[in-house]
């Protein structure tokens, strides 16, 4: 429902300005002279800082970060295997179903197995992201997420903003059980096979599975915070 604003015609007082020049070099100078003399709150939390001397509500970053809400996510990175190589099969569904077309593959062809197939180029525009996460959701094998927790540093050049394969394979491994390497014949080593598959879990199918969970949003994790509200509010 929209607000009711009632147009009322400016009285005598305002029809002169000058009342309302004054209070606001008042208010100016008042401001101006706390902030000289009291220091600033360093709570990062801007809306959690006491404002009754000092009023200034900026973060010297980057000494200074702003928490980020527990469902941000953070930047991409490509999901390792156990044995370091990653997981992304190069089928191009994260490509395709990018809304803002950031994302570039040109897929390679595994020596010595006729089916699998790896990205000789895996590259992301930060730039161009817009941070939609659909990539993520269009991905069939995990091979990406976005559950760093970084924010894109800031750079002097456009070069600086495009991460590689290199850039973006990172962070814990993971295996599941129903992974076709582990499962048909492979070119991994027996000893490496045998590695991958005592770290293999069963594929998550409900939506309370910590391990397949991007941790900003886990399930549990939100539903304990949201408890937690709800007790603190009694």
């Amino acid at each position: 429902m929209p607000y009711q604003l009632e147009n009322q015609p400016a009285n005598v007082r305002e029809s002169m300005y000058f009342p309302e020049i004054f209070r606001a070099i008042g208010l100016v100078v008042t401001t101006f002279w706390r902030n000289a003399f009291f220091s600033r709150d360093e709570n990062p939390d801007i809306l959690e800082r006491d404002r009754s001397r000092n009023r200034v509500s900026t973060i010297q970053y980057p000494e200074e970060k702003a928490p980020y809400p527990p469902g941000y996510r953070g930047l991409h990175r490509l999901v390792p295997r156990p044995d370091g190589s990653p997981r992304c099969v190069a089928c191009f569904m994260c490509a395709t179903a990018c809304p803002a077309q950031c994302i570039y593959i040109e897929a390679g062809e595994v020596e010595g197995d006729p089916i699998e197939k790896y990205p000789k180029q895996f590259v992301i525009d930060e730039l161009r992201c817009v941070v939609c996460g659909f990539c993520v959701e269009a991905c069939p094998k995990d091979a990406i997420r976005m559950d760093t927790g970084d924010h894109p540093p800031p750079t002097y050049t456009r070069e600086g903003q495009i991460y590689d394969e290199k850039r973006l394979l990172r962070g814990p491994p993971v295996s599941y059980e129903k992974d076709p390497w582990l499962v048909r014949p492979s070119r991994l080593s027996e000893a490496m096979l045998k590695l991958d598959r005592a770290s293999a879990r069963p594929y998550g199918v409900d939506g309370g599975d910590e391990y397949a969970q991007t941790p900003g949003f886990s399930v549990r994790q939100l539903a304990a915070e949201a408890r937690a509200r709800g007790e603190a509010g009694k």
